[in-house]
């Protein structure tokens, strides 16, 4: 598992891939809120 964390904090392309994972559940959250202030305004 140490060497998980390395790879992931440690090089770029797992930096990358933390910074896209974060910014995929940011803009579901971000959709949710979003959807669902619609659906309250249409009612």
């Amino acid at each position: 598992m140490d060497i998980v964390m390395k790879e992931l904090f440690g090089s770029d392309i797992g930096l990358l891939s933390l910074f896209t994972i974060g910014f995929i559940i940011a803009m579901a959250i971000w959709l949710v809120f979003w959807y669902k202030r619609k659906i309250n305004r249409n009612e």
